[in-house]
């Protein structure tokens, strides 16, 4: 007894709460387990008052259903991953342990799903998708057992609607699916399609001023008067928003937002805003703000307004004081760490004085209390299950357009609807991952009497073989595996246009995969498939030699010393034009394309093996082959022959003549996995995945002269070897990898 005494007074009990603890003999074999347990993790330096205190927690509040687990739970606060009581409390909070769902609660959260839902179900009956209900009642009852749930759905549908019908046991005749690659890009008149014509009736949202129609839409005793007044701001015209962070570069998801807000307002003869959520000063700075207007214009688009959301701070702030007054609002001083997660505890202000409120929030508005010292925020819940949402926090932050004016800055679960509602957007258009919400979107517009936009989610896009977090790309850059943000091997926006991929191709490709507006993991195939379709109508041809090696045409016709080819722009339609490269009497091929020793699979020239000249109506056959002292071959000598006189040739390859000297970079996934981030795939993080080859740069390429005046960013086709952009980057093979899948 004495022993177990001095145990647990040396991890921080007085004598007498130790004594008091060897009453219970149950306690006392777990505190001792547990103490135990710490030493072994903690090389046995665990007693001391701070650690003590956390493990009498964890010993005497420990519930049953995760006794179990009491050894990793001891070595973490013996390793200080755990270091505080709130830590530990929100382990069980976080599991769900202890909570008891009744079947009362399953009823009323099936029932008001139900509701919502209820003209669909009996318009479609038993084959309206049960998923739908099933996932939303799961969500409103985060611990609640999937069976008990599943069974009250049915319970109630089979309430709702009876017992199935003949017409409710035929099986639905299969409809023909839109596969993506069934998509034309190129209209009768032979111009790319739009982002919307390839979308067609993919897109069918709701008329201006319908937003009543839509689901889950809430009215008010003033929404069809506030509707009225809406539609005669707007003139009965589409009204949507690109709202960007200019916190970071843009990337290929963006693209897709992009297209969504400008090319659907576009396509319906409407209006899109380029609006800035400029609300964390911190993290915003002024390059980005340009270079985000720099895409979306190079996407083909033009804002109808430039915007910012640090122009309504000031009508923001009235709309927070009115929050208040209605009584849907407190300040609260709970911590940030305490608010983090979800069933976090209820706020012990949430019933504080409206004057009270009031008092405070203008008290943070005039600098008067510190940063993380006190929040507002709004009495709702988000369909998540996040209880009070934060709406204004404080930062001594200076902001690049309003200075030092401001102190507290809106949260983004405050500013988007309200900016959505000052600006009169007809179509709130996000990801799905902004779903949940939706309902407090719709909240904060009504309790506050103002007009309510509607919220449309889409799938994000997403690609495999990529990083687009900002602070990610930082470090590659800083880490020296790319040079910069437009690094053609990354996948921002700028680093595809360096690349040399078309917008157009982009915007193709964004509309391809947003079709079903499911979210999508995209291998970056699909995207360069788009490319290539794009530029195999856009990009000209041209003759270019990767490596090149030197031929001399022995015989070449005696009464010219240099003549001059034709070659069509694009082969396939000779209408489009055509340029003059010359031919003399020195040509160079790829080095790839001569073998002194070759098989019968070999369709290129060998030494026993002519091989045509493309576009020159000759053939050429070796006579000898010119090495150096280390054996390499450095220049070929060779025969023509005009080719109606020559035998068929297994094969034509490209040459130039008289070329122009030029480097060319050619490039690799820059990661050698799928989900460079996924630490199960790569243990050793995404910069151990860098493929070091993924950038080759041949600085002695020879390019033939039509691409003299080319210009910064123009494209073309180098036959045989993929589509480049000056640059010469190559922005795509020709064809799609195979050994890629």
């Amino acid at each position: 007894m004495a022993d177990l005494v001095e145990l647990f007074v040396s991890i921080g009990l007085n004598e007498q709460k130790a004594k008091e603890t060897l009453k219970n003999e149950q306690l006392t074999a777990f505190l001792k387990q547990v103490i135990h347990e710490a030493e072994r993790s903690g090389n046995g330096a665990v007693r001391n008052k701070e650690m003590g205190k956390l493990i009498y927690q964890l010993a005497t509040t420990m519930k049953s259903q995760i006794r179990s687990h009491s050894s990793l739970l001891a070595r973490y606060i013996a390793e200080r991953k755990i270091t505080s009581e709130v830590q530990l409390s929100a382990l069980e909070q976080a599991c769900g342990v202890g909570v008891i769902i009744t079947p009362e609660e399953i009823e009323s959260a099936v029932e008001s799903v139900i509701k919502q839902y209820k003209e669909d179900l009996k318009k479609q009956r038993y084959k309206f998708n049960v998923g739908k209900i099933l996932g939303e009642a799961k969500a409103k009852l985060k611990w609640a057992d999937g069976k008990a749930v599943k069974s009250e759905v049915d319970m109630q549908i089979l309430d709702l609607l009876g017992p199935k019908t003949e017409a409710d046991q035929e099986k639905p005749s299969k409809q023909k699916v839109c596969q993506v690659h069934q998509i034309e890009i190129i209209a009768e008149d032979g111009h790319v399609k739009s982002f919307m014509e390839v979308m067609g009736d993919a897109v069918k949202f709701h008329k201006p001023g319908e937003n009543y129609k839509t689901d889950g839409y809430v009215i008010t005793p003033r929404t069809m008067e506030l509707l009225q007044e809406h539609l005669k701001t707007v003139g009965g015209k589409v009204h949507t928003r690109f709202p960007p962070e200019p916190n970071g570069i843009l990337h290929i998801g963006h693209a897709k937002a992009i297209n969504f807000n400008f090319g659907y307002a576009k396509g319906m003869g409407g209006n899109c805003y380029l609006r800035y959520d400029d609300t964390n000063p911190e993290k915003e700075e002024e390059r980005f703000f340009h270079a985000i207007r720099d895409m979306v214009e190079w996407l083909g688009y033009k804002p109808f307004k430039v915007t910012y959301a640090s122009d309504n701070f000031e009508k923001l702030y009235e709309c927070a004081v009115e929050l208040i007054k209605r009584g849907h609002a407190y300040v609260c001083h709970q911590r940030p760490e305490e608010l983090k997660g979800f069933n976090t505890p209820d706020s012990p202000w949430r019933d504080r004085p409206v004057e009270e409120s009031l008092q405070l929030f203008e008290d943070m508005r005039k600098g008067k209390i510190n940063e993380g010292e006190a929040t507002l925020r709004m009495k709702t819940t988000l369909e998540e299950g996040k209880k009070d949402p934060v709406a204004y926090r404080i930062k001594f932050t200076p902001h690049h357009r309003t200075g030092d004016k401001w102190c507290i800055y809106p949260t983004y679960d405050f500013t988007h609807c309200l900016c959505d509602s000052i600006e009169n957007i007809t179509h709130s258009l996000c990801t799905k991952e902004f779903q949940s919400r939706r309902s407090s979107y719709y909240w904060l517009c009504n309790v506050l009497d103002m007009y309510c936009p509607v919220q449309w989610e889409y799938g994000r896009l997403n690609l495999n073989y990529t990083v687009v977090s900002k602070r990610k790309i930082a470090k590659l850059i800083s880490e020296g595996f790319v040079r910069d943000w437009d690094d053609p091997r990354l996948f921002t926006l700028t680093a595809l246009r360096r690349r040399g991929f078309p917008a157009e191709a982009i915007n193709y490709f964004c509309a391809k995969v947003g079709v079903t507006m499911a979210q999508t993991v995209i291998d970056p195939i699909m995207l360069e498939s788009c490319v290539r379709e794009v530029l195999n109508v856009v990009a000209p041809r041209a003759m270019a030699v990767l490596e090149p090696l030197k031929v001399v045409i022995e015989n070449f016709p005696a009464d010219v010393t240099r003549r001059e080819v034709t070659v069509p722009n694009f082969p396939g339609d000779e209408s489009r034009g055509s340029h003059i490269v010359p031919f003399t009497e020195v040509v160079f091929i790829e080095r790839s394309d001569f073998r002194e020793d070759a098989d019968k699979n070999y369709k290129r020239l060998a030494v026993n093996q002519p091989v045509g000249l493309r576009h020159t109506g000759f053939v050429i056959s070796v006579d000898r082959v010119i090495k150096n002292s280390e054996g390499e071959i450095t220049e070929l000598r060779v025969k023509c022959n005009s080719a109606s006189d020559a035998a068929k040739p297994k094969g034509f390859i490209h040459w130039v003549s008289e070329p122009l000297p030029c480097e060319v970079r050619l490039y690799e996934r820059l990661f050698l996995h799928k989900n460079p981030e996924d630490s199960n795939e790569v243990p050793g993080g995404f910069l151990s995945d860098v493929n070091r080859d993924s950038l080759t740069v041949l600085s002695n390429a020879v390019v033939d002269v039509s691409v003299r005046s080319a210009k910064v960013f123009d494209r073309f086709q180098f036959e045989r070897n993929g589509f480049f952009s000056l640059v010469f980057n190559r922005t795509v093979t020709l064809k799609e990898d195979p050994g890629k899948h």
